[in-house]
């Protein structure tokens, strides 16, 4: 974490934090102990040093050293300044030395660790600890005393439901973490700790449940976790980035999801979940496309009505993609495909409007992300009006100016909305536009399919954490694709995802099984 040079506090040059560690160990002296920490944090007004002696036991110097506003001050006061001030003296009747005096006889502290080592203490105090500096001991105590402000529970934001959960997770990686245990009451739920960032030691949880994960998925994700590099890590994106598979994609294949049941239904599966403090995004591993297509409230609705949905979600993607594309194509190339009061139609709308179709649709869609975008960024009650009003009255004006023509309107109209049905899929789903349109304009329908067969090809080809990105696409087996364009009914779904939950592939106990799988 911290690369420091040695001081005169230590017999050498000035302290410099140059961002690297190097190991640098505590003297007995209090004093010179108290320098070196206030040479590193200078200047720094908010680490706070506490120096208090004992009244009755005259040898007993200590020295406390704590972020202000990271701590509880009242625990502080009365766990540890206060029973070490009226501590009588101990050693004399006591084998143990001054440091286990004060652990096992003086301070209240549930959560409390031997530290001799200067960087370790370092990151100690940022985190919200306390350090106990001892005259005459080359070691110092870390006790938890963490507190500050936090953001309550509250209902998720960008994946709201009808029915089902309305909590989310938050900022702090322990209350999510205590939000996943409220779902899953089993000791096979397994949390693993992990700090990445050199300057930031952000603190990530990989979480999975013993005997359901695969123990090859879990040992690479926790490769790629130790062979991340990087000087910060502000949110659990930055993780997503740098260990994905396929990372020139534009297509996730790492989930995110702000809702604890989710991820407690992805562990389940046998799926891995990494948690990361500072941020109420948690990842899923593996992550399959079907998973686009797919809600959590699915599961909680009748699953006729369920199934109904997922395959509209499909059907949107389709629609989204290819409605523009075929469009240009058919208008630019092809229009005897186009019955013929249909191409009149269009023919009419289109007088005297002076760019060719795949400019109009071009310049529309750029509008579309443009209104999209703004009403993201901006407040939510200003937002939705901005985006609509906006839409409505760009689209009329840009008709009756002839400046493109009412058919190209409707068009970017349903390949708007339909994308919205995806919301995870925005980024692909644009990228995947721009592509079919291109090679429509210039290749017309055939364009399109090569368009199609190439994003096939390349889903194909994608794997995440070796589990295939299109797995049981074209499974004919009931039991594979009980989950996948369909939800079906919870008393037919016997097993796990095929190969991802494969250590114990049997979901539903005590029941008939029709078939091997």
């Amino acid at each position: 974490m911290f690369k420091i040079l040695k001081d005169k506090v230590l017999g050498k040059n000035d302290i410099k934090i140059l961002g690297h560690s190097q190991d640098i160990k505590l003297t007995k002296s209090l004093e010179k102990n108290i320098e070196l920490f206030k040479k590193i944090f200078n200047p720094n007004e908010t680490i706070i040093f506490r120096k208090i002696e004992s009244r009755q036991w005259k040898d007993l110097k200590c020295c406390m050293i704590f972020v202000d506003g990271m701590v509880d001050k009242t625990n502080i006061h009365e766990n540890m300044i206060l029973p070490i001030m009226n501590s009588s003296n101990l050693q004399k009747n006591l084998k143990e030395n001054i440091l286990d005096i004060l652990v096992n006889k003086i301070i209240n502290a549930s959560d409390v660790k031997k530290q001799k080592n200067v960087n370790g203490l370092i990151t100690a105090i940022l985190s919200g600890n306390t350090v106990v500096l001892v005259e005459g001991v080359n070691e110092a105590l870390t006790i938890d005393t963490k507190k500050w402000e936090q953001r309550g529970i509250t209902e998720p934001v960008a994946e709201q439901v009808v029915r089902g959960p309305r909590e989310a997770f938050t900022e702090t990686i322990m209350l999510n973490l205590t939000l996943i245990r409220r779902k899953i009451l089993s000791p096979d739920l397994k949390f693993q700790f992990k700090e990445i960032g050199a300057r930031t030691q952000t603190k990530v949880c990989v979480c999975y449940i013993e005997g359901l994960a695969n123990k090859k998925i879990i040992k690479e994700v926790n490769k790629r976790l130790d062979d991340i590099e990087i000087d910060a890590i502000l949110e659990s994106g930055y993780i997503e980035e740098l260990i994905k598979d396929a990372p020139l994609s534009p297509f996730a294949t790492i989930g995110n999801t702000e809702r604890p049941d989710i991820v407690a239904a992805n562990l389940l599966e046998g799926r891995i979940a990494i948690v990361v403090d500072g941020t109420p995004f948690v990842l899923t591993l593996p992550y399959l496309f079907i998973e686009y297509f797919q809600s959590n409230e699915d599961y909680y609705n009748n699953f006729i009505y369920s199934s109904i949905s997922r395959l509209l979600r499909i059907f949107s993607f389709f629609l989204t993609t290819s409605v523009p594309a075929v469009y240009v194509a058919l208008v630019t190339f092809h229009q005897e495909m186009i019955p013929t009061p249909l191409i009149l139609s269009i023919s009419a709308a289109r007088e005297g409007v002076p760019f060719p179709t795949i400019v109009e649709a071009l310049l529309m869609f750029l509008a579309f992300e443009i209104i999209r975008e703004g009403g993201v960024r901006l407040p939510a009650p200003i937002g939705s009006t901005i985006g609509f009003v906006g839409a409505i009255i760009l689209g009329q004006a840009a008709v009756e100016a002839r400046f493109v023509s009412s058919p190209i309107v409707i068009v970017t109209a349903l390949a708007g909305i339909t994308m919205f049905l995806t919301p995870k899929m925005i980024g692909p789903v644009i990228i995947m536009r721009f592509i079919f349109l291109l090679l429509s304009a210039f290749l017309g329908l055939y364009g399109y399919i090569f368009g199609v067969i190439g994003l096939f090809i390349h889903l194909m080809a994608i794997r995440s954490f070796g589990i295939p990105y299109m797995i049981n696409i074209g499974d004919l087996k009931m039991q594979d694709i009980k989950d996948t364009a369909i939800r079906a009914p919870w008393w037919y779904m016997y097993y796990r995802p095929k190969l991802i939950g494969a250590k114990d592939p049997v979901r539903k106990k005590n029941a008939k099984i029709p078939e091997k799988r």
